[in-house]
């Protein structure tokens, strides 16, 4: 596989993954609508690769414009990250949420059939667990009941590839279940960068720190967790990009459906993130409590023994280097990109 199409290219993930792809001798063909994120992440690609990727504005949803991708490129294999994915925004917005990721799904697997693409990373989520009985979760815990629109979204698509997989043999899949990335690229160019109010902890922490919000909202303080609040497995953005080269070496091996879970393996609480993020930095971030958010569970992280085992990949970086990168680049864009 050479020619990797990134749908969702200029995103949080996908930019860095575009990154880890071009440093491993990939060429990406970057995909995305832009609603959240900017045409300028493709620039910064290229200052920190030194390789321009190649770029298409088009919706994946408009099947015709995602056709002409299809039509003008040749593709070896899919990384698809394009979709809506604030967990308190969908419980607002579900049929918004439940429109847009099946879409630009369905059209996917279409353009992949019709194109005869056989490989596909697909983006998935630790969501996809619901209230987790026990933890740390495995890739065989059940599956269903997720605590949000945007968490059922992502059961869906699982359970469209794996019936897309049983009746093509030939396609060769891996579901990617994502615990909770943070952090941003080392240089300071790349990282999260919402539209508006951040629906994640850590640019909201970053915007808080550079004085561009007045405080913290931590979302509930009575769970049954050490320290009350909420407790999450939060990888490095940089590891998770490396987790898709990895992913992709995988599928050579014509594996079928595979599924894997990308974390670091430990829980870390919310206040635990924000006191770690004051020690990385020198900086006291003011927060103040508010009730549970709808959606959200009490506690989950990753067991990540099989993508250890199996892609030969683990996570390097901890969260104080994460803490530490987010903020470099929240500094150098206090506006955004």
């Amino acid at each position: 596989m050479k020619n990797i199409l990134v749908t969702g290219g200029t995103g949080f993930i996908g930019s860095e993954t575009a990154i880890a792809l071009l440093e491993n001798g990939y060429r990406p063909i970057l995909v995305d609508n832009l609603s959240n994120s900017k045409e300028e992440v493709v620039d910064r690609i290229e200052t920190i690769t030194g390789t321009r990727p190649v770029f298409y504005k088009a919706d994946c949803c408009d099947l015709a414009a995602f056709r002409d991708v299809f039509e003008k490129e040749t593709i070896d294999g899919v990384i698809h990250f394009a979709g809506l994915k604030a967990v308190g925004e969908s419980v607002s917005k579900p049929i918004e949420y439940y429109s847009n990721n099946l879409e630009s799904t369905l059209n996917l697997l279409l353009l992949m059939r019709e194109f005869g693409v056989k490989n596909l990373v697909f983006s998935s989520s630790a969501t996809v667990y619901g209230v987790p009985k026990r933890v740390p979760l495995k890739e065989e815990d059940p599956v269903g009941n997720a605590t949000n629109p945007y968490g059922e979204t992502k059961i869906m698509i699982e359970r469209i590839l794996e019936d897309a997989q049983k009746a093509d043999p030939s396609l060769n899949i891996a579901l990617l279940r994502y615990f909770n990335p943070i952090g941003a690229h080392p240089s300071g160019l790349l990282g999260e960068d919402p539209n508006g109010i951040p629906n994640n902890l850590m640019p909201y922490i970053c915007q808080v720190a550079v004085g561009k919000r007045k405080e913290l909202h931590v979302f509930g303080d009575d769970y049954p967790t050490r320290d009350g609040t909420g407790i999450r497995d939060y990888i490095h953005v940089f590891d998770l990009a490396e987790g898709h080269v990895a992913t992709l070496k995988r599928l050579e091996d014509k594996p079928g459906l595979v599924v894997y879970n990308l974390g670091t393996g430990k829980g870390t609480s919310v206040l635990e993130l924000v006191h770690a993020f004051e020690e990385a930095n020198g900086i006291k971030v003011p927060y103040v409590i508010d009730p549970r958010r709808s959606g959200d569970v009490a506690e989950n992280f990753a067991d990540v023994a099989k993508a250890e085992k199996e892609l030969h990949w683990r996570s390097r970086f901890n969260v104080v280097d994460a803490c530490k990168d987010a903020y470099r680049f929240q500094k150098k864009n206090p506006n955004g990109i």
